[in-house]
């Protein structure tokens, strides 16, 4: 083999490495952002259901001191309500984690 061959063979070894390099960048890449993805829709979430269990007190305080109610229950309607939004966010950030545990297999 002569030198321009083998400078050759050496060029292209190092073309097809550069490639599959690329690929697998650009493949981590994408992933990577997908995770962050993930992470930034459940911090949005937590801050939803911090927002939901504040006017879950409000509802509270209301029920009480303005309303003058002597007992509050999980099928009072205004507290029933944010219950079921409070359940849907935490399914929801669940079902997100869920996903994000997964990517990092």
């Amino acid at each position: 083999m002569t030198f321009s061959e083998r400078m050759k063979e050496l060029l292209d070894q190092g073309v097809a490495a550069s490639k599959e390099f690329a690929q697998k960048a650009g493949a981590k890449a994408q992933d990577l952002g997908e995770r962050g993805i993930l992470v930034l829709e459940v911090k949005q979430l937590e801050g939803q259901a911090q927002k939901l269990l504040s006017r879950l007190g409000n509802e509270a305080y209301r029920a009480f001191a303005e309303q003058n109610q002597e007992t509050l229950g999980r099928n009072t309607p205004e507290i029933e309500s944010v219950l079921a939004e409070i359940t849907k966010v935490r399914e929801t950030i669940e079902q997100k984690e869920t996903e994000l545990r997964n990517r990092r297999v």
